[in-house]
């Protein structure tokens, strides 16, 4: 079994493009909270954005698997791709419950590039978690849904032409379990914004450009519906065990720039007449770090192993986005010890990349999120919440 670094080519491809935006790119973008347009548009025009469209609908037709690399590297590099990642477990959606009109009408324009599917509005201000208590409702008028409620932490969705939206088509009430009435609308931004749809940027210690979604009798048409109505909360849960499988590459990704970073710094820094990294209090945290991040890693590829086979791979998912999110995090910490003082200064881009990688441990689901759900799924506990 080889368990080197798979996908050789599309890891130095990738490599390659990363290389045109460096660290004062990404360092310009944060310092402004802008969208990394130019990255987007390249990864597009390569294809990698692309990748997990089927190749009869103009895309590379590749696994979970050499997606979740894709994103990998790009965190490897010091990069970002919180910017478009949602186009590669948001598009499974349409990929495996749009009707062949759908897919014909918009998959070849999203892996053309010339479309943009970032947003997945589904978390809301009073439900959080608890997705199925959510409150923004689409009443089916003629050939039109009008749609009413508030999305938040919508990212991405200022800079995206489409989204898919969660709504409730059946009233909780009228349905004999909480999962059931909830339907997916995807929802031309372009035509919505300023006709009962508002998009208003939230300021975050990231730079994630997420938002809060107002909306207020928006007419979405009929043949917006994805799949069955009422089905919704099963096509979404469908899409989440890719999105945590890609994210624990990305979480990878940037366990390894920092210990990279800890490493060189730790090996070059000199005081009191030696290498800081010759330290056992130095040393010790990075190569904990590293340990973490290969199982970690371990992990994560046998949960991608799983859903590309088509097997279930739930707990295995769950556990990747768990443990890679901790490994990077505990990776993180060792760095910026390591550079002490320097890793709060900018141009070092450790407090950057810190900031950012504090996100996998609360979103796209919260730490204590995967642990109730191993405690009750896998291993059987009463349910605790």
């Amino acid at each position: 079994m080889d368990l080197d670094a798979d996908y050789p080519e599309i890891r130095e491809a990738v490599a390659r493009i990363c290389a045109e935006f460096p660290s004062p790119y990404w360092r310009e973008l944060d310092a402004e909270g802008a969208y990394p347009t130019a990255f987007v548009q390249a990864l597009s025009k390569s294809g990698y954005l692309a990748a997990l469209i089927p190749e009869e609908h103009g895309g590379a037709g590749l696994p979970l698997r050499a997606a979740a690399v894709i994103l990998e590297t790009i965190h490897r590099c010091g990069a970002s791709a919180a910017a478009c990642h949602a186009q590669m477990y948001t598009m499974g959606t349409l990929l495996r419950h749009g009707s062949a009109e759908q897919k014909e009408r918009y998959l070849p324009e999203i892996a053309a590039g010339r479309l943009r599917l970032q947003a997945f509005g589904v978390t809301e201000p009073t439900s959080g978690s608890d997705t199925p208590m959510l409150k923004t409702r689409a009443e089916r008028r003629g050939d039109k849904w009008i749609v009413n409620g508030q999305k938040i932490w919508t990212s991405r969705a200022l800079h995206s032409d489409l989204m898919l939206l969660l709504v409730r088509t059946t009233p909780i009430e009228e349905c004999s379990k909480r999962s059931q009435g909830l339907s997916v609308l995807l929802v031309d931004l372009r035509e919505a914004r300023g006709q009962g749809l508002d998009i208003r940027p939230i300021d975050t210690m990231i730079n994630h450009n997420t938002t809060e979604v107002f909306i207020s009798d928006l007419e979405v048409p009929a043949a917006s519906l994805i799949g069955t109505e009422g089905q919704g909360f099963r096509y979404i849960l469908d899409g989440m065990n890719a999105e945590r499988i890609l994210l624990s590459g990305e979480a990878i990704g940037d366990g390894r720039w920092f210990i990279e970073r800890a490493t060189a710094y730790a090996s070059e820094r000199q005081v009191f007449g030696r290498p800081i990294g010759q330290n056992q209090g130095v040393q010790f945290p990075i190569a904990r770090a590293y340990a973490q991040l290969e199982a970690a890693e371990l992990m994560a590829r046998k949960a991608a192993a799983l859903f590309d086979a088509g097997l279930p791979c739930g707990p295995e998912a769950n556990m990747a986005k768990l443990l890679t999110s901790e490994a990077a995090w505990a990776a993180g910490e060792a760095c910026f010890s390591t550079f002490g003082g320097f890793a709060f200064a900018r141009e070092y881009d450790i407090e950057r990349k810190w900031r950012e990688c504090r996100l996998f441990q609360t979103a796209p689901i919260s730490t204590n999120m995967i642990l109730a759900f191993i405690a009750q799924n896998v291993l059987g506990l009463p349910r605790s919440y």
